[in-house]
């Protein structure tokens, strides 16, 4: 089934275009390489879920950008971000590596689910991991932090150790799994051996 792609704010995506075009926005290899033109498309709206330990509730996330993919002609040659400002969307940066090529995939394959969603990014700095958030409410508002127990998370290349990349998890069933991974060790009792 076809993903239910969020429209970006135009603000997000004029400052994305504004710095496609500036020439001393700093450019990527893969750009600066390219003479364009450049197409934006799958505008994802950026998540970052800051504490996945906390124990006081459904994980939330918040809003803090809006993501692009950048096409050249039929390739994706990098991707592009906007973030919230105080003074509302501005240009982040341009971005390329394992990144562009996993999130294609991911999307191309969130299309052959028998569902339909709404495709966001999750950020999970705790663990250094990026996911693909396909939010089970198509018409949610993208700027909404809600995760749902029945929300898929594919998780990116590069993923954690241990964490398969581009296998869809139930958000009820990895979250706990990387709860887990930040949990310390117990200490050890004094005078105990070891």
């Amino acid at each position: 089934m076809p993903l239910h792609v969020p429209p970006a704010p135009a603000p997000a995506l004029n400052s994305i275009r504004t710095a496609l075009g500036s020439p001393t926005a700093a450019r990527t290899p893969a750009l600066g390489s390219l003479d364009g033109p450049f197409e934006l498309e799958l505008p994802l709206p950026v998540h970052v879920l800051d504490d996945i330990t906390a124990a006081d509730g459904p994980p939330r996330a918040r809003l803090t950008g809006w993501r692009f993919l950048i096409r050249d002609g039929d390739r994706t040659a990098a991707s592009a971000e906007a973030m919230l400002a105080a003074d509302g969307w501005v240009f982040s940066h341009f971005s390329e590596g394992p990144y562009v090529a996993s999130a294609e995939l991911a999307l191309r394959q969130a299309e052959s689910l028998p569902s339909v969603y709404q495709p966001r990014l999750l950020s999970i700095p705790e663990l250094y991991m990026l996911t693909l958030w396909l939010r089970g409410d198509p018409a949610a508002d993208p700027a909404e932090g809600h995760l749902a127990a029945a929300d898929l998370l594919v998780p990116l290349t590069p993923a954690p150790p241990g964490i398969a990349a581009h296998r869809p998890h139930r958000a009820a069933d990895l979250l706990p799994v990387l709860t887990l991974r930040l949990t310390p060790a117990p200490t050890p009792l004094l005078g105990s051996s070891a």
